[in-house]
């Protein structure tokens, strides 16, 4: 299923009514900021001279912020967390559940220091791999479908290598088949396995 697109912040804060205000308060904060407002895969995010610095997402149980380079944030509110223990290196991630919880002036000062974080350069970059591994059932799938294969060329090597660990992590040969028949939609639509999980 192809994430859902919006064409601006205001478009984004409208769809997720349950978390309007909460989302306001947020924007209000991160603008009072010399960082950029735009839209990337589908949700608000900030940024410094091209660069990510923050993004803003709402889910079904809580909204919040992801800061792109956040391991480097002090955090002394000890708010942030490592959504992806184990996997994720930088980034880091501040959750709300009201809009009350919402302090304007915590949240403008975190998002300062990340800002001036950006400003030095301060980044753990993403480890790039040499080799891409597409499993055979995979493979096949492309081979058949001149259409899959065109735009699963067309996807980053971060998104291909998803689709490919996804397809070879199954033990079973029928769960690889029936995976290989669940991303092909969604390949076709331009569109990463984990997109719905990446805000910005």
């Amino acid at each position: 299923m192809a994430m859902k697109r919006f064409a601006d912040v205001d478009a984004y804060i409208e769809h997720h009514e349950q978390w309007a205000d909460g989302l306001d308060a947020l924007r209000a904060a991160i603008r009072a900021t010399d960082l950029e407002e735009t839209v990337k895969w589908g949700a608000p995010c900030y940024t410094h001279a091209g660069k990510n610095v923050v993004g803003m997402a709402a889910f079904k149980d809580y909204f919040g912020l992801w800061f792109h380079q956040g391991v480097f944030l002090e955090d002394d509110l000890g708010v942030l967390i490592n959504a992806q223990a184990g996997k994720t290196k930088a980034l880091r991630q501040w959750r709300f559940t009201r809009a009350a919880d919402v302090k304007p002036r915590h949240v403008k000062r975190y998002v300062k220091e990340a800002l001036a974080l950006a400003r030095e350069g301060r980044e753990i970059k993403p480890a790039r791999h040499s080799q891409l591994d597409v499993p055979p059932e995979l493979a096949a799938a492309l081979d058949k479908r001149k259409k899959t294969k065109t735009a699963f060329e067309a996807l980053s090597p971060g998104r291909q290598r998803e689709y490919s660990q996804y397809v070879s992590e199954a033990k079973r040969e029928a769960t690889k088949a029936s995976r290989v028949e669940k991303i092909v939609p969604m390949i076709e639509a331009g569109v990463g396995l984990n997109d719905k999980y990446r805000n910005c």
